[in-house]
């Protein structure tokens, strides 16, 4: 099992990198819950602990309960989808939480345009109990998807970092912090057809050493599936056995 110690930013390490943000809220949480006591992020009521919203809102999340067991793509009933039969992408399983629908994506947009760190642990803890809830084995490592020094340097955090991190607590499995870097700064894949998408993340990752046999990757959100096929076809070539996809939410295109 390989286990990478360094920054968990899912990039190459760089003077700008910031310190892990995240490790700040295991020694304040209960100062601040004393101080202010939890609310939930979306209706603004009382919330039985940080980090979570309250049960109401919990419940009416858009849930993602049917999909293609390869990509997620919802509201598939078969194994997998016409699409993953023709083509199959170089990662083997996708699990999702959520469709990418209200109030989930501006859940997402705040966390990473808006820099509210503190929605990373509230996603996470639920993605951890619907992984931890399953029967299937456990991958021996996760990695999140990397983004370029240039990107980092921008925004500051990597929010797929900020969520593998939180997962790999709950659950208890090491994140490989250095195995993967961006090579090069590739352009937005929202703004960008399906075939350009595909053009744009050619090669663009890099995986510096030996992987473990059974990954995951972690990111927020899976629209095409492209830039997690890019990077479990790079896994794989350098010697994973098996790759799975772990998201926040999966957008139906």
């Amino acid at each position: 099992m390989q286990t990478n110690k360094g920054l968990d930013y899912g990039t190459d390490p760089t003077p700008c990198q910031p310190e892990p943000v995240m490790t700040v809220y295991h020694w304040t949480t209960r100062l601040q819950n004393l101080i202010f006591p939890p609310r939930c992020r979306l209706c603004g009521d009382p919330a039985a602990v940080a980090f979570r919203l309250c049960g109401a809102c919990e419940r009416e999340l858009p849930w993602h309960t049917t999909g293609c067991l390869q990509c997620a793509h919802p509201g598939m009933t078969a194994a997998r989808c016409g699409r993953c039969q023709r083509k199959p992408p170089a990662f083997d399983a996708t699990t999702a939480l959520f469709l990418y629908q209200p109030p989930v994506d501006y859940l997402l947009k705040r966390l990473k345009f808006a820099s509210e760190l503190a929605i990373a642990p509230l996603l996470a803890g639920l993605l951890a109990e619907r992984i931890a809830s399953r029967t299937e084995p456990l991958p021996e490592s996760l990695l999140a998807i990397p983004l370029h020094r240039t990107r980092l340097c921008e925004r500051g955090f990597n929010q797929a970092g900020l969520l593998a991190t939180r997962l790999g607590a709950r659950l208890a499995l090491p994140v490989a912090r250095r195995l993967c870097v961006r090579r090069r700064a590739t352009q937005p894949q929202s703004l960008l057809s399906p075939t350009a998408r595909r053009l744009n993340l050619r090669n663009a990752f890099a995986i510096q050493g030996t992987p473990a046999a059974h990954v995951a990757i972690v990111d927020d959100v899976m629209t095409t599936g492209h830039t997690a096929g890019e990077l479990a076809r790079a896994l794989k070539q350098a010697g994973a056995e098996r790759v799975e996809v772990w998201v926040i939410a999966r957008a139906a295109h």
